[in-house]
């Protein structure tokens, strides 16, 4: 877990450095920079088997429905891996980003969000993941898996889902810089608050949509006939 909030916040970094970069060549096409530099850090975790709290939901809800675990075991190997891909976050958002940069603004904009539109972008943005999820453990071909998760994490970057382990990297990055005075809306409430409702937001949109989702379609063995 600590792995996980270490390589999403280490790809969140790059990307935020990356995009800064590139706008000063050319205004705005920084945003298409970011989410494909920030994608890869899932690939990282999907490959050397990290655990992300928002995969988690999906894996843990369905193994509940499922009898394969009870829900009091779910809950808590749910809520380590939480707590501890923020720590994972903590420990390397030490990087330097600029005050007026990408990142600043985006998480800015997110940190004024009310708690509907949090907990709507939160659903959305663990729908793409678990998507890239899926598609990692359905494909078997290793370039496939790749091509796939990083399209879905793409997506839900660039429009600026709330995710709770993304939002984990930005807002410690954003935190241990300078850029933090520059932020009226980092504050402590705020950011807890933010953090809670994209929590439920993601299990409901990773861990009821997908993970129950599928659990109820599979729940019986029947042989394929075409």
């Amino acid at each position: 877990s600590i792995f996980a909030g270490g390589f999403l916040t280490l790809s969140t970094a790059v990307g935020a450095v990356s995009a800064d970069l590139l706008n000063t060549f050319l205004p705005g096409s920084g945003r298409f920079l970011f989410p494909f530099i920030f994608a890869w850090g899932l690939v990282y975790l999907l490959f050397l088997n990290a655990e992300l709290t928002t995969s988690n939901m999906m894996y843990l809800t369905a193994g509940t429905y499922l009898k394969k675990i009870h829900w009091k075991k779910a809950l808590e190997i749910l809520l380590y891996c939480t707590f501890f891909n923020l720590i994972g976050a903590l420990i390397v958002a030490f990087a330097h980003i600029d005050p007026k940069g990408f990142l600043a603004t985006v998480a800015e904009n997110k940190l004024q969000r009310s708690n509907q539109v949090v907990f709507f972008e939160g659903v959305i943005a663990n729908i793409f993941v678990n998507i890239a999820i899926l598609s990692y453990l359905y494909f078997k071909d290793e370039t496939a898996k790749v091509l796939l998760a990083l399209s879905a994490i793409y997506m839900f970057v660039f429009m600026t889902n709330e995710h709770l382990a993304a939002n984990f990297a930005s807002f410690s990055l954003a935190t241990f810089n300078s850029i933090s005075k520059d932020l009226p809306h980092l504050e402590f409430f705020n950011v807890l608050r933010h953090y809670a409702v994209t929590f439920v937001g993601n299990w409901v949109g990773g861990g009821v949509i997908m993970g129950l989702a599928y659990a109820w379609l599979n729940r019986t063995k029947t042989i394929y006939k075409d």
